[in-house]
């Protein structure tokens, strides 16, 4: 074997070691992002199922009765995305819709207006939570 072929060997084991990143033999560490699709309407916003009062131009999200619960996501970030034109936008989880369908979101005017025209009246989205301490 060269010197050559030995320094190189060196170099290369120095190298991988300081730039590998380990993987975490937890995986419950990792980040788990769930995209969910569905159908995206807009409503009038007034007094959410979360306790406050809103309007139309602010950036409102109210999810299914079936996500919805207790409330365990007011307050939190959703990342919506029209899937037939390729617009997203962030809203903030104030209000229950009792009516849409588990992976349904009812948006304010103004922000479904971000991600297509009222006049369309339901989008075809997906979108997903970000972290409870997350926002835009």
């Amino acid at each position: 074997m060269s010197p050559f072929t030995v320094f190189f060997a060196i170099l290369c084991a120095l190298v991988c070691s300081v730039f590998a990143t380990p993987v975490p033999s937890d995986t419950t560490t990792l980040e788990k992002r769930i995209t969910h699709t569905g159908r995206g309407t807009w409503f009038d916003v007034g007094l959410g199922a979360c306790g406050y009062n809103n309007v139309n131009s602010d950036k409102i999200i109210a999810i299914s009765s079936d996500i919805y619960g207790s409330g365990g996501n007011c307050n939190q970030y959703i990342h919506v995305t029209n899937k037939a034109n390729g617009k997203s936008a962030w809203g903030q989880t104030r209000d229950e819709c009792p009516g849409c369908g588990a992976t349904d979101l009812d948006m304010s005017p103004s922000l479904f207006e971000e991600l297509g025209s009222l006049d369309t009246g339901v989008l075809d989205i997906e979108w997903h939570f970000e972290n409870k301490d997350w926002s835009p």
